[in-house]
């Protein structure tokens, strides 16, 4: 026998999320709603992330268990920390285009993509107004790699990455990972698991330990403005 699992549906003037703790464990917590910068504020904020296909209904998530990665942990290995002398490291010069690079290498490798025109739009603007940031990896001039999320103010929540060339992606992080370093950050979300991320320092929490942490970090923050 089917079980049905009423998922809520969030309105067009309503910003209330529902209870992310209250979510299964795959971390569907709502649908609907919109992109606005000041509903994606809200949901970040609350351990919640937009992730669907264009063409569905927006889907809001908070599963379990969540990826982070303390940025002192961050692994370089040998063959990293050589390439990394050949790459060019910049934050914030070129924003919309590291959000575009993200969704067009994903589909030139036959992806689906969740980053949409009013994803683009919305963070763009989350980007004027000092939330969203990149972080790119530029090699001769030319842009090679790069990721891009929302600082919190001691938390970075990171959002996707790119890379054209090896290992762009992951000096992008190593990158991340020294700018929270010297601001003080507390933790980069990483959202989902992945062997990729976990072999470059990630670890896996239960969801309501990094809801306690993401809460901890947000009240205490002491960190220096990016």
């Amino acid at each position: 026998m089917e079980t049905k699992i009423l998922i809520p549906r969030l309105h067009a003037r309503d910003y209330t999320f529902p209870d992310p703790r209250a979510a299964s464990d795959e971390g569907l917590l709502a649908w609907g709603g919109d992109l606005k910068p000041e509903r994606l504020l809200r949901a970040y904020v609350q351990g919640i992330f937009p992730w669907f296909n264009e063409g569905d209904p927006i889907l809001w998530w908070s599963p379990n268990p969540r990826l982070i990665l303390l940025p002192s942990d961050i692994k370089i290995s040998k063959s990293l920390a050589k390439r990394m002398k050949h790459f060019e490291i910049r934050y914030d010069t070129c924003f919309e285009e590291v959000m575009r690079q993200c969704l067009e290498t994903r589909i030139a490798k036959g992806q689906k993509s969740w980053i949409s025109e009013d994803l683009i739009e919305a963070f763009c603007a989350l980007h004027v107004k000092g939330f969203a940031h990149s972080v790119e990896t530029f090699c001769e001039g030319k842009l090679v790699g790069g990721l891009y999320g929302l600082y919190l103010g001691g938390v970075f929540c990171g959002e996707s990455m790119f890379s054209t060339q090896s290992d762009a992606s992951k000096a992008a992080l190593v990158g991340l990972c020294e700018k929270l370093n010297a601001l003080g950050g507390d933790f980069i979300d990483c959202q989902l698991p992945t062997d990729h991320l976990q072999s470059l320092g990630a670890c896996v929490l239960s969801r309501e330990k990094f809801l306690g942490m993401l809460e901890n970090a947000l009240e205490n923050c002491t960190t220096k403005p990016w």
